[in-house]
């Protein structure tokens, strides 16, 4: 599947998807970042509630096909402006963290 199927998939929302069709295998949930960066697999999507500009980094050097922020969480304009110019996908769900990790055992 890919980041914009995904996105407009119910449950979910865009709010930055400079690579939309980047397929999207799997799922990695967390948000201790150290973890991420050692434990999520590259091209999956990566469930998380923090939303400082470590993010970016983070998604960028586990190469993750997207970070859904969950639990309605909604990054400022800085980190999405952020996003795109890095490339990375963010999208947010208004489901708790692990609501989400079940839709997307569903769907990617």
């Amino acid at each position: 599947m890919t980041v914009e199927q995904l996105a407009y998939s119910p449950g979910f929302t865009p709010l930055a998807m400079p690579d939309k069709d980047r397929e999207a295998v799997g799922a990695y949930v967390g948000d201790l970042l150290s973890w991420v960066m050692g434990r999520a697999a590259s091209d999956s999507v990566w469930v998380t509630i923090m939303s400082n500009v470590n993010v970016i980094a983070v998604a960028t050097l586990a190469d993750v096909a997207c970070v859904v922020f969950a639990e309605g969480v909604t990054p400022d304009k800085e980190l999405v402006e952020l996003a795109m110019s890095k490339g990375v996908n963010l999208l947010v769900s208004n489901s708790p963290a692990y609501e989400t990790a079940l839709l997307l055992s569903e769907l990617v």
